[in-house]
């Protein structure tokens, strides 16, 4: 029954009250049950109030919840601002300890990993280089031995029940490479470290990244154009071509390469590009000079008009002839001395990458060198 028709109840049982006919015992008995199920609705319909009120004024149902803790991969840590911030108080410090909390590593050896940002500024350095990014990488922990094939037999056809063929003769030559420090140092304001975070992790490792890169990028084109022109027991042999620029230099270059080189670019100083385009004119702009070859340009190479007689301006080949291994891993190492120059509020910055590099495979390169003048 709802409130209302209790009541109504309760003023008929009043009535029937009067009555000489009217059963005493019974109607009290219902007054009392009806006075009580009156006081069970009013007292819900108060606290339905109570809530509807504490709803309306902003409180609601407090219910419990247990959310799910979200684990973080270590990618999303590394590319996370704290880490970066973390990583940054590292490099000011030495201390490693703040970041490893947050990989939950605390007890893990060995570099700490770089933030996200370290390794992009890194890979868009590779893609830049246009060298490097064409050499073959390699990983190996420690001094790396890389066998050559100085001299073979060729195969032979064998017609069966005829006389086997001769052994085949091999002569294997090994180049090892013996990993360096590339190095580049610099020296920054106290501003720049007061900055913290990502700004100072960034300027730090553009400038820095690009120097060792650009740096070891030269060193394997030194490799190239200082090779002997023959194979020995320790490395392998470039020949030359002593050509000045002209229409059949390159294509004459080509022509010495081993079938296995299949990606032949150019590699030169830019200023060059004048000489073999001052060729191009000459033969009426009827063949390209450089036989449709990709050009990379290198600083590492003289100009072809300020070159020495007999000295390598050029190169033509395949540059997965030549390999750069990494014991440490590709990362840049950065080393922070704020004690050196205190008294100039200058701080030191060294950045290293570890790496060894040279040419691992024959028949890859051709040295073009700059011939004598011509006596008049």
């Amino acid at each position: 029954m709802t409130i209302e028709e209790i009541e109504t109840r309760m003023d008929a049982i009043k009535a029937e009250l009067e009555s000489p006919e009217a059963d005493l015992d019974a109607l009290q008995e219902e007054v009392r049950s009806l006075t009580a199920e009156r006081e069970e609705l009013r007292k819900a319909a108060k606290e339905a109030e109570e809530k509807r009120l504490a709803i309306a004024n902003g409180l609601g149902e407090v219910k419990e919840k247990q959310e799910e803790e979200k684990t973080m991969t270590v990618d999303e840590i590394r590319s996370s601002k704290d880490y970066i911030v973390a990583f940054a108080n590292y490099i000011k410090s030495g201390d490693d300890r703040e970041c490893r909390a947050m990989l939950k590593t605390e007890n893990a050896s060995g570099q700490v990993p770089v933030p996200v940002l370290v390794d992009e500024i890194v890979r868009t350095a590779w893609e830049n280089e246009e060298i490097l990014s064409r050499v073959r990488k390699t990983y190996f922990r420690g001094n790396l031995k890389v066998a050559f094939e100085r001299g073979a037999d060729p195969a032979y056809e064998h017609t069966e029940g005829s006389t086997a063929p001769t052994e085949e003769s091999l002569t294997l030559g090994i180049v090892s490479l013996i990993p360096k420090n590339v190095k580049k140092w610099l020296r920054i304001p106290d501003e720049v470290a007061a900055m913290g975070g990502e700004p100072m992790v960034r300027y730090i490792y553009d400038e820095v990244t690009y120097q060792i890169i650009h740096k070891l990028s030269a060193l394997v084109v030194g490799d190239i154009a200082g090779a002997d022109t023959s194979h020995s027991a320790s490395a392998v042999g470039i020949p030359k071509v002593n050509l000045a620029p002209a229409l059949n230099t390159i294509p004459t270059a080509v022509a010495n390469l081993s079938d296995e080189a299949r990606n032949p670019v150019v590699i030169m100083n830019r200023l060059s590009d004048v000489n073999f385009h001052a060729a191009y004119a000459a033969g009426n702009f009827a063949v390209d000079p450089y036989a449709g070859l990709p050009r990379l340009y290198t600083s590492a190479l003289p100009a072809y008009d300020t070159a020495s007689t007999n000295a390598v301006y050029a190169i033509v080949g395949d540059l997965n002839g030549a390999q750069v291994n990494y014991p440490e891993g590709d990362g840049i190492v950065i080393k922070w001395d704020e004690l050196t120059e205190a008294e100039k509020d200058l701080i030191k910055i060294v950045g290293r990458q570890y790496a060894a590099h040279g040419v691992t495979a024959p028949g890859r390169f051709v040295n073009i060198t700059k011939p004598a003048a011509a006596t008049t």
